[in-house]
């Protein structure tokens, strides 16, 4: 069953938040993830959401935790989490019962 990476924030720093863009994508793809939606411009519909939405799909969320938890990816995280003010979940591709 896939994993999901969904998050939403606001970019505090431009300038250190695109050395995080040059620097996570290949990280993404070496653990199998694909990248679905990604950048500025989300249209907030209801509630307070930030202006970035990204959603990334792996092939199963212990593949997701694999990424996130990864020694590649831990070395850049401090370039999102400094730059940018939201949250992220993990979530499992929903299967409808029956």
């Amino acid at each position: 069953m896939a994993g999901y990476l969904i998050a939403n924030y606001n970019i505090t720093n431009a300038e250190g938040y695109q050395k995080y863009i040059a620097a996570v994508a290949p990280t993404i793809f070496s653990h199998g993830g694909e990248i679905l939606v990604a950048g500025e411009g989300s249209e907030a519909i209801e509630g307070s959401p930030g202006s970035v939405t990204v959603v990334l799909k792996f092939p199963s969320k212990d593949a997701l935790r694999g990424w996130y938890d990864s020694a590649e990816y831990q070395a850049i995280i401090h370039l999102r989490t400094d730059n940018t003010e939201g949250g992220m979940v993990f979530a499992e591709q929903f299967v409808l019962p029956g």
